[in-house]
């Protein structure tokens, strides 16, 4: 599990990863993870979006991290990767909804951020560094709200606050959330290109093979739909985070693409604003994902994020 390009720790020497499956809730939940590095050291913790899996992140940027001096922790939140699924019976239903009944999902943003948590009591991380994109970043904002001495900082990117009045998608990239696609492998592979067009970076070279080679590994890792609809259904019915936002006192980064259709920039605005002392990088031209020609962008402003908050990186 992970690229083998990706074990390279600061001091040069190759470290194997420690990787396995985490039982959490006496066994009710089960998040596949991979963990490079000293878990009583800084730990950079990356908490993926929609459907991400942890073989998404970019191995550039696990290597800056790394060669920063952090570990660094990724898994599969529940319903995507190889991490246990939601209860079957909990599918995508707009009457929950418009009925705004959080009371029927199989679990909600706070679960997913609980479980991060619980998987740092299971490797016996103290505290960490929270990073988050997307979806991922709703969670890590809600492990700041909910257990703020487990977060040394946190970082959100492309991500919102739940406040109805910010971060909206246009009404292209609104329709793929709930456009399913083709169940075969060559078919959902050109699907998730053609999303991409959509929710790309136009202002960044776009490699359609890598791309390509990308969608083929996650569909053969894990192919699941229905986990998608029940996270987004978790997404949908997300509070607002604005005022416990406010009530944070962690070192705080927020990155954005300028040219984000699926989350507009004033999601990341208004997270910005919310939390005191939170810095703000806006990446012109890009979209809803980190393309390579950005990673040296957000990964400098992550590492003065942390090296500020962490003395043991001085």
């Amino acid at each position: 599990m992970g690229e083998a390009g990706a074990r390279q720790e600061a001091s040069g020497a190759a470290e194997e990863p420690r990787a396995g499956v985490a039982e959490l809730l006496g066994g009710e939940v089960r998040l596949c993870y991979e963990l490079v590095g000293d878990p009583e050291g800084p730990v950079m913790v990356l908490v993926n979006g929609l459907g991400g899996q942890l073989i998404d992140w970019d191995p550039s940027f696990l290597a800056g991290l790394r060669a920063a001096g952090l570990a660094t922790l990724r898994f599969d939140n529940r319903d995507a990767g190889l991490s246990s699924g939601g209860d079957p019976r909990f599918r995508f239903d707009l009457g929950v909804l418009s009925r705004r009944d959080r009371s029927a999902l199989a679990y909600t943003l706070e679960d997913l951020a609980d479980d991060v948590v619980r998987l740092l009591d299971a490797l016996g991380v103290p505290d960490a560094h929270v990073l988050g994109v997307s979806m991922g970043g709703m969670i890590a904002q809600l492990v700041a709200i909910r257990h703020p001495k487990r977060v040394r900082s946190l970082y959100s990117v492309m991500s919102t606050t739940g406040a109805p009045g910010v971060g909206q998608p246009t009404e292209e990239a609104a329709a793929l959330l709930t456009r399913g696609g083709p169940s075969d492998r060559e078919g959902w592979i050109e699907w998730e290109l053609a999303n991409h067009r959509v929710l790309g970076s136009p202002g960044f070279p776009v490699d359609d093979e890598a791309l390509r080679t990308r969608a083929a590994a996650r569909y053969d890792r894990a192919y699941r739909p229905d986990g998608v609809a029940r996270q987004l259904m978790a997404i949908l019915l997300a509070e607002d985070r604005t005022a416990a936002l406010s009530a944070l006192r962690v070192p705080t980064l927020v990155v954005h693409g300028a040219a984000d259709p699926l989350i507009d920039v004033s999601g990341g605005e208004a997270t910005a604003k919310a939390v005191p002392g939170a810095r703000l990088v806006v990446v012109p031209g890009m979209g809803h994902e980190l393309p390579p020609g950005a990673i040296p962008t957000v990964l400098d402003a992550v590492l003065a994020t942390v090296r500020a908050a962490d003395p043991r990186l001085a």
